[in-house]
């Protein structure tokens, strides 16, 4: 159900849409950055496994989620998201609280992409299927989605200026304003569709701030203690044994000398 305050701004994103949202943008600039930073390849690992997390998060709520993120909110058909298009293009496109048909297809194939790009950058961390069987695959579905990225942006701006409302802070604050709501309700008065005030959304902020701690607490672990075997990857193991195995070959070494001295 949709809830209103009483100073007529309408919520339509919840605090934990809202966190993913953020956390997943930026995991995805941070690991894309530090793709190539041989120094930095924990870290992109650690982004890598936000994504992973986030994604299994964005999941379950996009089934027990508030109404706009649930995926029955944004269900449309191709069809559906030709015309919306075709609307936008005559400026009589409808102005859609969630995600408007054409969006839809955008959040379906960033998820996609994002879950692909996990997949392959895991195989390919862990040497699955050969050494760098993966790589080019992986950095293929990284330079997709980065691609789909600068379309999602463009679409924001575009239905910005289309609607006449500012969606990047619709995401930012969850809120968007409705027209001629403004003082028309006084303090504590039910909004549209018997909607009660936003002290409902009490859950949201429960769990999306646990969502929010989550996720910094990760980056802090994982920064602090290097991340151990969970971001080691296979190289990292391999680079253990090797030092292992040298550590070995020199005791044995300086224990034949010594038995060489007696």
């Amino acid at each position: 159900m949709q809830q209103t305050s009483s100073t007529g701004r309408r919520l339509i994103w919840d605090l934990p849409t809202r966190v993913f949202h953020w956390a997943l943008a930026g995991s995805f600039i941070g690991a894309y950055l530090l793709a190539e930073e041989d120094g930095a390849r924990t870290l992109h690992v650690m982004f890598g496994y936000t994504v992973a997390g986030l994604l299994a998060f964005r999941l379950l709520w996009g089934f027990v989620g508030s109404r706009h993120s649930r995926f029955s909110d944004f269900a449309f058909s191709p069809a559906a998201a030709v015309r919306y298009l075709r609307d936008l293009a005559g400026g009589r496109a409808r102005d859609y609280d969630g995600h408007n048909p054409a969006a839809s297809w955008g959040v379906y194939a960033l998820l996609l992409l994002a879950g692909a790009t996990v997949v392959t950058g895991w195989l390919n961390y862990n040497a699955i299927g050969g050494e760098e069987a993966f790589e080019e695959v992986h950095e293929t579905l990284a330079n997709a989605w980065l691609a789909m990225v600068a379309v999602h942006l463009a679409g924001v701006v575009v239905g910005s200026l289309a609607h006449r409302r500012n969606l990047v802070a619709t995401m930012i604050d969850g809120h968007r304003r409705m027209a001629g709501d403004a003082g028309a309700r006084g303090a504590g008065e039910v909004g549209a569709a018997g909607a009660r005030p936003e002290r409902g959304t009490r859950p949201g902020w429960a769990i999306g701030s646990a969502l929010l701690a989550a996720v910094a607490g990760f980056w802090a672990w994982s920064v602090t203690t290097g991340g151990g075997s969970l971001l080691a990857g296979a190289g990292g193991l391999a680079g253990e044994h090797e030092r292992g195995d040298v550590a070995g070959l020199e005791r044995g070494a300086a224990d034949e000398e010594d038995e060489d001295q007696d």
